[in-house]
């Protein structure tokens, strides 16, 4: 059987969205990071990143991994695509085109998008949006993440999702990353297309399930 490893709070939310789209049963273990933990190594931590016995899943110690009959994958947009390939059925790839597109929709989130926004969470998780450095800080992310954002946005329009008529991998995978940039203000408001495709995606009832069991975990 198919085991995902990582907590709901974690970069492991990618495929366990995909799996809530498609209904396959799987495992699931959920490995919290140890930066979390006071002490990861205590005789009573819970499984955590640091744990001898996931290093054995993963020895970069990093969630989400998988194991999936004898496969093991420990890139969670490697493992989406993977998992819309086999489970997914027409969230996955129809042909090598889509196929090539998929990869490189995971690529760009992953590349132009990912570190930018994520930064720009930490600032405003942390507090930081309330101090003029923070500030200054967020006024320079947005302004990387408006060149990407301005192509995603051009993408979309006349579109319903990036590969034309129906929601796949490559918009789950996307919508993660750029979900990362929805605490700043104002700025997905200005690529309305965007707004309008991530609004859509994050009202399928796959995603607010898995929303529903990330914020039952504790932050």
């Amino acid at each position: 059987m198919l085991t995902i490893y990582g907590v709901y709070r974690s970069r492991a939310s990618r495929p366990l969205w995909l799996m809530a789209e498609t209904g396959t049963e799987f495992r699931h273990v959920p490995v919290i990071q140890s930066y979390r933990l006071e002490d990861p190594m205590a005789a009573d931590a819970p499984l955590n990143t640091a744990s001898p016995a996931f290093l054995k899943v993963n020895p970069q110690g990093q969630v989400p991994a998988i194991e999936d009959d004898g496969l093991v994958l420990t890139e969670s947009l490697a493992i989406t695509l993977h998992l819309a390939r086999k489970y997914g059925g027409a969230l996955g790839p129809m042909g090598e085109a889509e196929q090539a597109l998929m990869e490189q929709w995971a690529m760009y989130a992953a590349t132009s998008v990912e570190s930018d926004a994520v930064e720009m969470l930490y600032i405003y998780r942390d507090g930081g949006a309330k101090t003029p450095e923070g500030q200054a800080a967020i006024a320079v992310l947005a302004e990387k993440l408006r060149r990407p954002l301005r192509r995603l946005d051009s993408h979309l329009a006349g579109r319903d999702w990036l590969l034309g008529d129906r929601f796949t991998v490559a918009d789950l995978n996307t919508a993660e990353v750029v979900r990362y940039a929805q605490g700043h203000p104002t700025l997905l408001s200005e690529f309305p297309e965007v707004a309008r495709w991530l609004a859509a995606a994050q009202s399928r009832p796959a995603f607010k399930a898995m929303w529903e069991k990330r914020s039952a975990e504790p932050e």
